[in-house]
């Protein structure tokens, strides 16, 4: 638990009030999950995946995605090879540990089609050659919300559905904006962000994460959630059982981070907006009305928080 202070430390040297986004980026990592970050330019989103990296000793790449980037620019492509006469792997930038894929939005559906494989399989094909990633890896996505009808492409369902969390960030409060002002009007603090944890370490965490205890009543609790939001009047597509595998996940991972060997119901509570909320289709009649942040907080408001258990 020491190495999640340290790189909790060291995050907080270049951002400011991101402790709950930190959590959660820790959370998937653990989990060998994904992180879609949501929000208005300028709040902090890259900062956040770049700062993550240089704490982990891994590999780190990013892809600016741009309506003109192919998918043999993410995963790789089998290159003729005029020296030798023969054609050769050339690995695209998917082979690494922290993926930072700026602005997904932005890519089309064929090349943002790329990423599914990797996100789930932790593998890539190029023209029947399958590459194995080494573990861990996590994409860290990037999107913003308020360009959607000017030259984007919306995730698809079966997309969003392979992202562990979606984070929104929210603009900062006044003291916190002041204390951005002082921290980057010179020295970037970047430059001091030191890598804290190996990759060995990052593993052998991951795998202490998953001997997190869920009880029986929990496992109610969590499928209560989900299967609710199937029978929702207000939700066309619900949230599926990966939905509820993930909820189960990220609630062991917000134990353990907390330093508990136990999930309570109050870390399924904390973590159920950040898994569901994107893995929902409101109506659409409801859809002029209501976000999925609101159906969602409503609908856990009408479970019962079962009673603590270890």
């Amino acid at each position: 638990m020491t190495q999640l202070t340290e790189i909790k430390k060291e995050m907080n040297k270049v951002l400011v009030g991101k402790d709950k986004e930190i959590d959660l980026l820790l959370i998937a990592l653990l989990q060998g999950g994904h992180v879609l970050l949501e929000s208005v330019p300028g709040t902090g989103k890259t900062l956040l995946a770049k700062t993550f990296s240089q704490c982990i000793e891994g590999m780190f790449r990013r892809i600016q995605f741009t309506p003109d980037v192919l998918p043999s620019d993410v995963t790789g492509i089998q290159f003729f090879n005029p020296k030798t006469q023969e054609f050769e792997l050339r690995t695209g930038p998917v082979i690494s540990n922290v993926l930072l894929a700026d602005e997904i939005n932005r890519a089309t559906p064929r090349t943002q089609a790329s990423l599914l494989e990797v996100m789930e399989e932790k593998q890539i094909t190029i023209d029947g050659e399958t590459v194995p990633l080494n573990p861990p890896f996590i994409v860290v996505a990037t999107q913003n919300p308020i360009e959607s009808q000017q030259g984007t492409f919306p995730l698809p369902a079966a997309q969003l559905d392979r992202f562990l969390l979606k984070i929104p960030f929210t603009y900062p409060e006044f003291e916190e904006e002041r204390m951005i002002l002082s921290r980057f009007k010179s020295e970037p603090p970047l430059n001091a962000v030191r890598a804290v944890m190996s990759l060995s370490e990052v593993e052998a965490l991951s795998r202490e994460v998953k001997k997190v205890h869920v009880s029986a009543d929990i496992e109610s609790y969590i499928l209560q959630m989900t299967r609710g939001t199937r029978e929702h009047e207000l939700i066309e597509v619900g949230a599926s059982p990966r939905a509820s595998l993930a909820l189960l996940k990220a609630a062991q991972g917000l134990a353990f981070i907390e330093g508990r060997d136990f999930v309570r119901p109050e870390d399924v509570l904390l973590a159920a907006p950040y898994v569901l909320q994107h893995r929902i289709q409101l109506t659409a009649e409801a859809s002029l009305t209501k976000s999925e942040e609101e159906v969602i907080a409503n609908l856990i408001e009408t479970i019962i928080l079962p009673v603590e258990t270890r």
